[in-house]
């Protein structure tokens, strides 16, 4: 390890660091807009200036200087005071002084670091350069007169997300930024570049003028469009969500989300169940709560057992538990929270959880995927992919064919090919070092055991990708019947309560009386016999489990709207509508009993699933996939379906088609 003086300080810093990296370890700031922690250097700005002996004495980038034995660093020199003055003066040369009127005023490197490091004034006096604007698609707008050529944005599609889709043209005073021949960015992770941007250059198109970041209260919560469970940030004013954006968590999100988890939430305002509705004369009429929980209580008076539950893709754990103490009060077990109709081994968890953890994957050197649109299934699964690839990683993919970010071989469509795999394919595993299987939903009924058995004999980590937030949650609590939801269908239960459940199939249940818990008029709601209207994931405390087994608790940033409750608060009075106990009168008294009886529930983090079971060495694949379980990457859930950037999104970007403008 080198060791370097800063200012007068000497420090050691690891091999390979940069000149800026030392700065930092010392606690010195260094202005910088091009570099960034996660991307290749570019050193375009030349913002990082500093003085370096031994070495040519003017200033140079420290971003793209490694740091060796015996350096000096001076970061405080009039040298490089004079130097980054300059520097802010060329960037500023051609910037419009549009800071009242940006989106990124409040929060935008430049603003900041021109206040810093600027010298307060410009000698310039020619004309300004302008540059016509690049359409980027729907959700990013852009105002590329602002943009200082950081390049962050295009090494992020290319690097990053893996799709090449923007880059520079033309050279010096000519140069821009632009997408391939002006098209929209068209990746799932397309957003990621407005929180990259130091400048105003590249903002969120539907956020427009709509807040300041000084209005906002900020709640920390985690993302439930999928499975990963990526951290992010809900920004609220009064009773409204108006942007998410993405924590800091290595070892899930790291710092990007995916365009759903970002944009989906302008669906939290439309479309919302805010007041009790029963169905009277084949139709939903406005009703009371009373009147709902007493038709619930009439339905169950011969038979308080006679009553399921079904957990949707969205539903916090605590809801689920106060769901299950519920039915156990009333004497009933009918609980399953895979919606769809799956049906596959839950006696050991770990046979059904991501084993590898996702900074894990990273360092496998052949990867077999079998059944898993990763890229729709799992954005940032996929980065995680990317990486390995990176790495010298050989990918295998049984399935329909997607257009994966990294080079992969398909192996066709048909399950039967794991039982013989091809000999070079057979042969990369056996030599590899750390391979790792990953299985999707539509190859669990067809193929869980051999892939089971086949990373057991490859000595490979095994994992399952989920797609839904709930899944893994609705697991640990029970929420799985030996036959799935066709065995509680078999039942014929006289109460069906449906926590959020919008994705199954409800003609199996039209003897049932079918009460829909939950926060949009979707098509759980349209099935209904009684709605009752709940609390979205933003509008309450909750814990949830992603694919990996990572316990996270999300917290409530803004109120219902309307007449709507907290799920766990229907429950309850739902409880005492059936006259039974369910052990809890407050959120915390909840929280307990569930960690009670899940203690795993109660500590954030990976949750021990204890050893994968023997594998069955007779096990055989079969079947073929003839689709993935996501036809519409954004519209997966009811809070998507329910917002209007979502649905611009689907329309434009996977199907082309035209939205007319009001005027035509």
């Amino acid at each position: 390890m080198p060791t370097v003086t800063v200012d007068g300080r000497e420090i050691e810093v690891p091999d390979g660091a940069t000149v800026l990296q030392a700065c930092e370890l010392a606690g010195k700031e260094i202005p910088r807009f091009c570099y960034h922690e996660r991307l290749s250097i570019a050193g375009n700005c030349r913002m990082c200036l500093v003085e370096v002996k031994p070495g040519p004495p003017k200033p140079q980038a420290s971003c793209a200087l490694p740091a060796t034995e015996g350096q000096e660093i001076r970061t405080d020199s009039q040298m490089v005071k004079t130097a980054r003055e300059g520097v802010m003066e060329f960037l500023l040369i051609n910037h419009p002084l549009d800071c009242p009127i940006c989106d990124q005023g409040g929060e935008c490197d430049l603003q900041d670091q021109s206040m810093a490091y600027g010298r307060g004034g410009t000698r310039y006096r020619a004309n300004k350069r302008a540059v016509t604007e690049k359409y980027m698609g729907p959700l990013i707008k852009t105002v590329m007169t602002r943009c200082i050529h950081c390049t962050r944005c295009v090494r992020f599609s290319e690097e990053i997300a893996g799709v090449d889709e923007i880059g520079a043209v033309g050279r010096g005073e000519d140069m821009q930024i632009t997408t391939y021949l002006e098209h929209a960015a068209e990746h799932e992770l397309s957003a990621n570049v407005i929180d990259l941007c130091p400048v105003g250059a590249l903002t969120s198109r539907p956020y427009a003028f709509e807040a300041r970041p000084w209005e906002l209260k900020k709640t920390l919560s985690i993302d439930v469009s999928d499975a990963v469970g990526a951290n992010i940030r809900l920004d609220s004013r009064g009773r409204e969500v108006m942007r998410a954006l993405p924590r800091i968590n290595d070892d899930v999100n790291e710092e990007w989300i995916s365009d759903k988890a970002r944009y989906q939430v302008d669906g939290l305002t439309r479309r919302r169940l805010d007041k009790v509705y029963m169905r009277k004369k084949g139709k939903l009429q406005p009703a009371s709560w009373d009147e709902a929980f007493k038709a619930i209580a009439k339905q169950l008076k011969s038979d308080k057992s006679s009553i399921a539950a079904i957990a949707g893709d969205l539903v916090d754990c605590e809801t689920m538990f106060a769901a299950r103490a519920l039915l156990n009060a009333c004497g009933s077990g009918l609980l399953e929270g895979r919606q769809t109709g799956m049906d596959y081994d839950t006696s050991n968890l770990a046979a059904v959880n991501f084993n590898s953890t996702f900074a894990g994957i990273e360092s496998a050197d052949a990867i077999l995927i079998v059944g898993s649109h990763v890229r729709w299934e799992a954005p940032l699964v996929n980065v995680r992919l990317r990486k390995a690839v990176k790495r010298g990683a050989k990918v295998f993919v049984v399935g329909p064919e997607w257009e994966t970010t990294f080079p992969a071989t398909f192996l066709g469509t048909d399950l039967a090919v794991l039982n013989d795999l091809p000999t070079e394919v057979a042969e990369v595993f056996d030599t590899a070092d750390k391979p790792a299987v990953i299985v999707g939903g539509a190859s669990l009924k067809g193929a869980h055991g051999k892939a089971l058995a086949l990373a057991s004999g490859w000595g490979a980590e095994f994992n399952v990708l989920h797609t839904t937030a709930a899944r893994m949650g609705s697991l640990m609590l029970g929420y799985a019947r030996k036959g799935g939801i066709a065995d509680i269908a078999e039942a014929a239960p006289r109460v069906l309560l449906a926590l959020g459940a919008d994705e199954m199939n409800y003609e199996p249940f039209a003897d049932s009386l079918k009460v829909y818990i939950g926060h949009h008029g979707d098509k759980g709601a349209h099935a209904a016999d009684i709605v009752l209207p709940a609390a979205s994931y933003a509008e309450k405390d909750g814990t949830y489990v992603n694919t990996e087994g990572r316990v996270q608790f999300a917290e409530k940033a803004v109120f219902a709207p309307g007449d709507a409750r907290e799920d766990w608060t229907i429950l309850r009075a739902l409880a005492d509508a059936l006259k039974v106990e369910v052990g809890f009168d407050s959120f915390v008294e909840l929280q307990s009993a569930m960690i009670a009886a899940v203690p795993a529930l109660g500590e954030e983090g990976l949750a021990d699933y204890g050893e994968l079971p023997k594998p069955d060495a007779k096990a055989k694949a079969e079947g073929s996939i003839d689709a993935y379980p996501i036809a519409d990457f954004y519209l997966t859930n009811p809070i998507a379906r329910a917002s209007a950037t979502m649905q611009r999104c689907s329309q434009e970007l996977l199907h082309g088609e035209e939205l007319a403008e009001a005027a035509e």
